[in-house]
């Protein structure tokens, strides 16, 4: 009864945790050599941060990442479109969390070395393909390894993903380009704060993701600064995750600087910039054949908009575990999972590509071209305030909801022999 698990990232190790918490016999095959801190800051919305607390990494993420309290739009002028709570701050029942990418991984990584043993991951081990029948064979680079189901967490360029899918060809550029990088900053607006500036061809995002050093105010300021470009002119598949020098976008922000936030020195201050491009894939009718599924960016890679991506993949993972419990561990669980999880998660993909919480930056750039003294001269509070609900009612993350959701896995629940 062993679960093969094509990809040790933050999917694929939150579900060898769920799956040790269970007792379900697993183990992690990940690509790299070595399993590293790499990468820049993420958001955990509280229904995430609720299943690793149940996993219990409450210690854990307080000790590596910031409870966000605020999450706020603001125009190009740094005008404040719209500005609300987040995780407890908003009712929420557990926190929101801002966390380095990395140290996340890392924590999870090591958790669950620590609980499953050394040999529950297995490096250097990059998933090729897959067989299905009676059994599951997972194809690697240079063996093939034999359990009872496959689960894909290989990511937006899931090898299992290409083989279900022939031909879907490379991950759809949508013409934006993000520049992402970790710098040491002043905190603002209280130093628990996301902060989303600009319209939609053009913006910065900002938040903490430590707290604030008590002698010198400045914290890790995790940001990323976006321009769209003319799709059309494509976009070279070698350059994902690239370093640059930021002179190539940093005169494109020169005059964003406030009294409560400074665009240029907070570009200038960093070690290393990455770019990426804003790339997503279309949403599919089918996770599941046979003895194999899909999860995490696997499944429903989207844009990185409401702070969902991360976060939806634990909840994969959460509630994967929950139909081996309920169905056993075998493809009538896959199935289950995937009814459960694939509507949902497409529903957001679809949204993050046009009508996702931050469309109201580009409605004030539209109406009034960022410039304005009173945002309910260009927006009624009414209106955006509709409009940041009508995204937590699709994401499934109302107050209501995260808080009256009884657990996916309850305290003690173990896989009958």
């Amino acid at each position: 009864m062993t679960v093969l698990i094509a990809g040790g990232g933050i999917a694929g190790l939150a579900l060898g945790l769920t799956l040790h918490q269970i007792g379900v016999p697993f183990r992690v095959y990940e690509a790299s050599g070595e399993i590293r801190p790499l990468g820049v800051g993420i958001n955990l919305q509280p229904n995430a941060v609720r299943e690793l607390f149940d996993l219990g990494l409450e210690a854990g993420l307080d000790e590596i990442g910031v409870r966000t309290r605020e999450y706020g739009f603001y125009s190009k002028f740094g005008h404040e479109i719209w500005v609300e709570p987040r995780g407890a701050a908003a009712g929420y029942d557990w926190p929101q969390f801002s966390v380095h990418r990395g140290k996340l991984q890392m924590l999870l990584y090591e958790t669950l070395i620590a609980r499953a043993g050394a040999d529950s991951v297995v490096t250097g081990a990059r998933a090729a393909g897959f067989e299905t029948g009676d059994q599951a064979h997972l194809q690697l680079e240079n063996e093939t390894v034999e359990g009872d189901l496959i689960i894909a967490c290989d990511g937006i360029k899931s090898a299992i993903r290409a083989q279900m899918v022939p031909g879907e060809g490379d991950p759809i550029w949508n013409g934006a380009v993000l520049w992402r990088a970790i710098s040491r900053a002043p905190a603002f607006r209280g130093g628990s704060s996301m902060a989303l500036i600009g319209h939609g061809t053009q913006r910065v995002v900002a938040y903490p993701i430590s707290e604030p050093d008590p002698e010198t105010g400045l914290c890790d300021m995790n940001w990323i600064a976006e321009k769209v470009f003319d799709p059309t002119d494509g976009w070279s598949r070698d350059d994902w995750n690239k370093p640059v020098d930021p002179a190539i976008f940093a005169d494109d922000f020169a005059d964003w600087r406030y009294d409560w936030f400074d665009s240029p020195t907070l570009i200038d201050g960093a070690t290393e910039v990455l770019e990426y491009p804003m790339v997503d894939r279309e949403p599919l009718d089918q996770w599941t054949h046979g003895r194999v599924t899909l999860l995490g960016d696997a499944a429903h890679a989207t844009y990185p908009v409401g702070s969902n991506g991360a976060s939806q993949a634990v909840l994969d993972a959460r509630v994967l575990g929950a139909t081996f419990l309920e169905h056993g561990v075998g493809p009538e669980a896959l199935q289950a999972y995937e009814a459960i999880r694939r509507p949902p998660c497409n529903a957001v993909m679809r949204a993050n590509r046009g009508e996702g919480p931050d469309a109201v930056m580009q409605w004030v750039e539209y109406r009034c071209g960022g410039e304005f003294d009173n945002i309910e001269d260009v927006i009624p509070l009414a209106e955006l305030a509709a409009h940041a609900d009508r995204y937590k009612q699709l994401s499934g993350m109302t107050v209501e909801a995260v808080n009256n959701a009884p657990p996916l896995i309850r305290a003690g629940a173990k896989i009958s022999a």
